[in-house]
């Protein structure tokens, strides 16, 4: 059962906080954002399994574990009380369902408690937003990578499209699970990603892996499997296997990415989500705009990971332009897809 103590009633006043709740995976975050951009409190509580990947379940009882805790530590950091909170945004989707209903009951308990309106969020649409927002680049061909996506989307007719996809498992995924096979296990505030990219600044050799580009999307599953294979047979170091696991995985979503670029002429590349913190991923991508006369800009780190922040900032987006959501009908979306939603806000 989640309880969430300590909110006070709410008084009317101008309008000017949003809280923001993020639960789609393994981070439970709350970030509070005033209606004007600036991000006050950004508190991400991450669940960490003790073997394997993520198990929804374990973790959705993380977040209800630790979700009166962080919505405080917020409320602290920002520096003001819950009376003062005007909206509560939620990611309602895509995700994990038991974690996306953890973080929609925790919102729907404030919004109703408080009596404030109520807004879902769309994730990947919130990674596009705060990277737009952090970096001030406007109407770019965006490159989204993390552990469960893997996207280039860009902005045309009132959504942001997909231009290329993956066919099967998303770029972060694909580390994780080589990471795990090496044997290497996740250290405080060292993501499976930031462990291959110290090992691939050491490789020397690179290993010819399968290079699947279909179009313009993009299949990691049987590449996945090859180096899982030469992993196993231990003739190569593993420096030299991240080394070309990266060189490898990099290539083709700057292939697509640059192709989006071509197609749409916009006006720059914004790298976003949690492998946005790679630097041979940057380096590969600045490169492509440099060519292209082009601007390129990257989410800041602490705003790369899944955060409360990016929720409540296009829940703000969102309630500007109209969208809350009624109680009743904020059911979460698991499989909501970035190229259904429409976005009002976005002016070309």
């Amino acid at each position: 059962m989640i309880i969430v103590r300590g909110l006070k009633m709410r008084h009317e006043s101008v309008k000017n906080y949003c809280l923001g709740i993020e639960s789609t995976a393994d981070d439970f975050s709350v970030g509070i954002v005033t209606f004007d951009g600036r991000i006050l409190a950004n508190v991400i509580n991450a669940y960490v399994s003790e073997s394997g990947g993520i198990h929804p379940r374990e973790a959705a009882q993380h977040h209800s574990q630790v979700a009166e805790e962080v919505v405080a530590q917020a409320l602290k950091e920002a520096k003001i009380s819950s009376d003062q909170i005007d909206l509560v945004a939620f990611s309602q989707g895509p995700g994990l369902g038991p974690c996306l209903r953890t973080g929609a009951t925790v919102a729907r308990a404030i919004a109703a408690y408080l009596k404030i309106p109520l807004v879902g969020v769309n994730h990947c649409v919130a990674h596009i937003e705060i990277g737009k927002l952090t970096t001030g680049i406007r109407d770019p061909v965006t490159l989204y990578v993390s552990g469960g996506n893997t996207i280039v989307a860009a902005f045309d007719a009132g959504r942001y499209r997909v231009f290329g996809e993956t066919l099967d498992i998303a770029v972060g995924n694909c580390f994780d699970v080589f990471a795990r096979e090496a044997g290497y296990r996740q250290k405080e505030g060292l993501p499976f990603g930031a462990i291959i990219e110290r090992l691939a600044t050491k490789g020397q050799t690179y290993i010819s892996l399968p290079y699947s580009v279909k179009g313009m999307d993009m299949s990691f599953s049987g590449l996945l499997t090859a180096i899982l294979h030469l992993l196993r047979k231990g003739e190569h170091p593993i420096e030299d296997l991240c080394y070309s696991l990266q060189e490898t995985v990099f290539s083709m979503l700057t292939e697509v990415t640059e192709r989006a670029l071509a197609h749409t002429e916009k006006p720059g590349i914004l790298l976003t989500g949690g492998v946005a913190a790679n630097k041979r991923l940057q380096s590969m991508l600045k490169t492509v705009a440099e060519e292209h006369n082009t601007k390129f800009c990257v989410v800041p780190k602490q705003y790369a990971l899944d955060n409360g922040a990016m929720i409540a900032w296009t829940g703000i987006l969102a309630y500007k332009n109209g969208l809350t959501l009624p109680i009743e009908q904020s059911f979460v979306r698991l499989k909501w897809r970035l190229d259904e939603v429409e976005v009002p806000w976005v002016k070309t």
